[in-house]
């Protein structure tokens, strides 16, 4: 069987170094034009370049013809997926990434599904949505927002009143999300899987970390997590999945405030916050991923330790010198460049406090 994937980036480098041990083969689209680093997935199998406007026939076969197309990231060319629809399947399909990639689709989906969120306007002037959801408040960009990027926390009128006359922002307001700000306890996510045949399974929620935006570690199982927020994470997450009949791994990310818990965003991919599977789970997320997309069982998810994951924020070289006997390093091959992705690490430990104590020396070593 060969497995598409739309992107060269490191999630597709992961996905690929996972499913050639099944006997799968793989290609990739180099869809960001000539300025396509691809070195993450050299030599992990067919590389095909696309722009908008070219033959999708073509592509496909240029892609060596595969059974099924998955994607590394939501912020794709939508109407390239809905294209490639017609030649094999795309899982998740392009309805399922469509609903995550434009954050109003994706807010609209989960207050259908009576899943918690932030209070949020759409479409409303700025004076207008400090008045409903009152000060401080966050403005996002539809799409093209990830790692902190095409967002504005306002915390005064003055911020307000800068905003408002902004070219940033201007006479398009209606392209951008106002959300409510939630003075959160703590970051997590959860990462599930959806089989083809309907399977579902989870991992354990993850306590993520984040610096301007980036993530740059997480620990799992989260700390202090009640068994009863587990259960609810899982509820919406099930909700989800099965309403879109999804297929693949989808990541949801929450904020806990108090004993209640309110989902920020959806990827319907593999995510960074559950890299740490990688060590710390019986099937990693990006295996599952393959699986799911392959037609095949999903494998356990179970914990096998406490385990922590830290991002390599730019930095040139691999850390080498970082690594111990519980740790273990992963690479991308990508050029640094300031607070760009290259690499991660992931540790594990008997416990909390001895996970943290080896995440921070790394972390101060590195940094």
């Amino acid at each position: 069987m060969r497995i598409g994937i739309i992107g060269c980036g490191q999630l597709a480098r992961m996905m690929a170094l996972a499913g050639l041990p099944l006997g799968l083969k793989f290609s990739f689209v180099a869809d960001g034009g000539a300025n396509t680093d691809l070195s993450c997935v050299e030599g992990l199998g067919i590389i095909a370049p696309w722009q908008r406007g070219q033959s999708i026939e073509a592509l496909y076969q240029a892609l060596g013809k595969p059974d099924v197309i998955t994607v590394e990231k939501e912020q794709v060319d939508l109407e390239l997926v809905q294209q490639l629809e017609a030649y094999c399947s795309v899982r998740p399909s392009a309805a399922s990434i469509a609903q995550c990639k434009s954050r109003i689709k994706e807010k609209q989906l989960l207050a259908k599904l009576d899943i918690p969120c932030a209070p949020f306007t759409y479409q409303v002037d700025l004076a207008q949505s400090a008045a409903t959801l009152g000060l401080p408040m966050v403005i996002k960009s539809l799409d093209e927002g990830y790692d902190g990027k095409n967002q504005w926390v306002v915390k005064d009128h003055d911020t307000l009143n800068t905003l408002a006359g902004a070219d940033s922002l201007g006479d398009n307001f209606g392209n951008y999300l106002v959300e409510q700000w939630i003075p959160f306890d703590k970051e997590v996510s959860l990462i599930g899987a959806r089989g083809h045949d309907g399977e579902i399974r989870f991992y354990p929620l993850t306590e993520n970390v984040h610096r301007k935006g980036i993530l740059i570690r997480s620990v799992a199982p989260a700390k202090d997590i009640s068994p009863e927020m587990e259960m609810i994470a899982q509820q919406h997450m099930r909700r989800l999945l099965e309403a879109e009949n999804y297929v693949g791994v989808l990541a949801m990310e929450l904020f806990v405030v108090g004993e209640q818990l309110l989902v920020n965003e959806l990827a319907p991919r593999v995510h960074n916050s559950g890299h740490w599977t990688q060590m710390g789970a019986t099937t990693c997320q990006f295996e599952n991923h393959i699986r799911a997309v392959a037609g095949l069982p999903l494998g356990s998810t179970t914990l096998t330790s406490k385990t922590g994951m830290l991002n390599l924020l730019g930095v040139a070289m691999p850390p080498l010198k970082s690594l111990s006997a519980s740790s273990s390093l992963h690479w991308y091959n990508k050029e640094a460049k300031p607070n760009r992705k290259l690499g991660h690490i992931n540790f594990t430990a008997a416990d909390h406090v001895s996970l943290d104590q080896q995440m921070d020396l790394a972390e101060n070593h590195i940094y």
